[in-house]
């Protein structure tokens, strides 16, 4: 599994930012997977933010509900499609490391997103929210 994130950067509060994941999988398909962004603000642990199913079902964390929106588009090439994460009305509270995770299962827990089963990770993109 090959996971190249891109996006982030710094944005003032009430602004936008986006990322994406581009997941390349080979040797089987990539439908078996949920891809999502997790993140990590400072003294934090991580948190499951959205997440995407394979039948474009999404999940997302109740506190970026109305404000962050997950899609995903898939490529002529079955192995193979990027998944993106659209941030708005960005708050100071969003700031962290934003990491691309595939895995199985998702569901909500507890206000945030969880897989039962973490596959893959990214390197993580930084998103700072500031005045």
């Amino acid at each position: 599994v090959q996971l190249v994130e891109s996006g982030g950067g710094l944005v003032q509060p009430g602004g936008s930012l986006n990322l994406s994941c581009l997941v390349s999988v080979s040797g089987y398909p990539l439908g078996i997977y949920s891809v999502g962004w997790f993140r990590a603000g400072p003294g934090k642990a991580r948190e499951g933010v959205s997440v995407i199913t394979a039948d474009g079902t999404p999940y997302t964390a109740d506190a970026v509900k109305g404000r962050f929106t997950i899609s995903n588009t898939i490529s002529k090439n079955p192995d193979q499609h990027t998944v993106y994460l659209q941030m708005n009305d960005m708050k100071t509270e969003d700031s962290g490391d934003y990491f691309c995770v595939v895995g199985r299962y998702p569901y909500n827990c507890s206000g945030v997103v969880c897989y039962d089963v973490h596959d893959h990770w990214g390197q993580g993109r930084q998103v700072t929210v500031s005045p």
